[in-house]
């Protein structure tokens, strides 16, 4: 019988936080054993933020919930649900939800997210 060419994943990984972030990876390096991109459930809560980051990834945002601000090489952009964003690998970012209300949203990274590549600084 030949290897199967898919890989079905019941629940997600559970990203352990400690900042009342909740992270749930489908795919990618902890769920699936991915390496070449990897699909997140996020929500935010409210006046949530995390340190400045440089991933050495791309990675594609798109809100369904909430509103969520990005930082970007000094830029400030700020998605709605329904919104979409792609932030290109090497560039300087901060996530934020310095709003009322949390955010839920998606996230896709390209290669898959690491912490070993996403950069953060030191807060």
């Amino acid at each position: 019988m030949s290897e199967k060419r898919y890989v079905l994943n019941p629940s997600p990984f559970v990203v352990p936080t400690t900042d009342g972030k909740l992270i749930e990876e489908h795919v990618g390096g902890a769920s699936t054993g991915t390496s070449a991109y990897s699909l997140a459930h996020m929500v935010a809560p409210p006046h949530w933020s995390e340190p400045h980051q440089t991933p050495s990834f791309d990675e594609i945002t798109i809100v369904v919930r909430g509103r969520k601000r990005f930082e970007i090489d000094g830029d400030v952009v700020e998605l709605q649900a329904g919104q979409a964003l792609l932030i290109k690998g090497g560039a300087r970012v901060r996530y934020s939800n310095p709003f009322e209300e949390e955010c839920e949203y998606w996230s896709i990274c390209v290669p898959a997210f690491s912490p070993d590549t996403v950069n953060r600084e030191a807060e």
